[in-house]
């Protein structure tokens, strides 16, 4: 295909896992051959999870399981960025009571801090990550040196995890329990914060990286907090509907189908005769409609409804989908 693939604009590629990698136990088709290629064409590759219970070695083998380049050291948890966010909070050296995993308390002392049990021993700082082993007692000691004035990170607020039972509480239901208790708010390095993102590009050394996602809330949202161009693929949770509908700071500057797209050219949005043209898809509002001319099938359709509707629209502070009147082309 003629011109130049959207990934030659960037160094790297941060990628989510769930829903762009992966979905369940098998790989997206076509994923794992597009991550493979990112190496020949010059651009690093990270993965960044809110996962702060299992190692970043252990979230490689399971990558490399599925044929995907994965090495411990491209894996960026939120344990460790919630680490390396703690550590620039307190001096070298500094006591940290960590209620969360194994990892964690690893991670922890990794960047120099004592890790101690208990409140007890006037913890300079709380790290707070997941733990399906954590109980009210480990929420207790944390609120209790949170209530005292300690540094408070949390790895991730994830409300939910989902199990083979159903959906369980996540880090995020524990933090606000300690929130809930002391009255205060913790500093955040997972998604959708910026830390996490910043970490990963860091340790590449990467100066202008790509973040790639399937979610609006957590993925898109965080690679723009991190100042990062952010591209949302179509292989997971959000759809072209939801990204159209997304507030402000939750909207992708590309709309790829899947990652293989990366290697293509991205089709050029234009404005031109009052409306907003893409391929052969065009776009404009009327009040609270988008009006569209193109097929809905056809993705160029959403990048010019997305363009026409967010220059419309251009600070929403919560979602907000247009009504859309569609005009179907001659094979559009």
């Amino acid at each position: 295909m003629p011109g130049t693939p959207l990934i030659a604009g960037y160094d790297a590629v941060l990628s989510d896992l769930d829903g762009v990698v992966y979905a369940g136990p098998h790989a997206i088709p076509g994923a794992v051959e597009a991550l493979q290629r990112l190496d020949g064409a010059g651009v690093q590759l990270a993965y960044v999870t809110n996962n702060a219970s299992r190692s970043s070695e252990a979230v490689a083998a399971h990558l490399r399981e599925l044929g995907a380049p994965a090495t411990a050291e491209t894996v960026f948890g939120s344990a460790q960025a919630g680490a390396e966010l703690l550590a620039g909070q307190v001096p070298a050296g500094a006591t940290a009571l960590v209620t969360g995993s194994a990892w964690l308390l690893e991670q922890v002392r990794e960047q120099g801090l004592v890790p101690v049990a208990s409140a007890e021993e006037a913890p300079d700082a709380v790290i707070q990550g997941f733990d399906p082993g954590l109980g009210w007692k480990d929420l207790a000691e944390a609120a209790f040196a949170v209530g005292r004035g300690a540094v408070w990170v949390a790895t991730n607020t994830d409300m939910s995890i989902p199990q083979a039972r159903g959906i369980a509480p996540g880090n995020g239901t524990l933090v606000a329990a300690v929130a809930a208790a002391t009255g205060r708010t913790p500093l955040v390095a997972g998604k959708p914060e910026a830390p996490l993102f910043l970490t990963a590009a860091r340790h590449l050394g990467a100066q202008a990286p790509l973040v790639v996602g399937d979610r609006l809330d957590t993925d898109i949202l965080g690679g723009n907090n991190a100042g990062y161009a952010t591209a949302m693929v179509l292989t997971g949770v959000d759809t072209p509907q939801a990204a159209l509908a997304a507030r402000t700071q939750e909207r992708p500057a590309f709309l790829l189908k899947d990652l293989d797209s990366l290697y293509h050219p991205y089709p050029e949005t234009v404005f031109e005769d009052g409306m907003y043209r893409c391929g052969s898809a065009t776009a404009r509002v009327l009040g609270d409609t988008v009006e569209i001319s193109g097929d809905s099938a056809d993705l160029n359709s959403w990048r010019a409804a997305c363009a026409a509707w967010w220059e419309a629209r251009p600070q929403e502070d919560s979602a907000t989908a247009p009504v859309l009147s569609w005009t179907v082309t001659a094979g559009g």
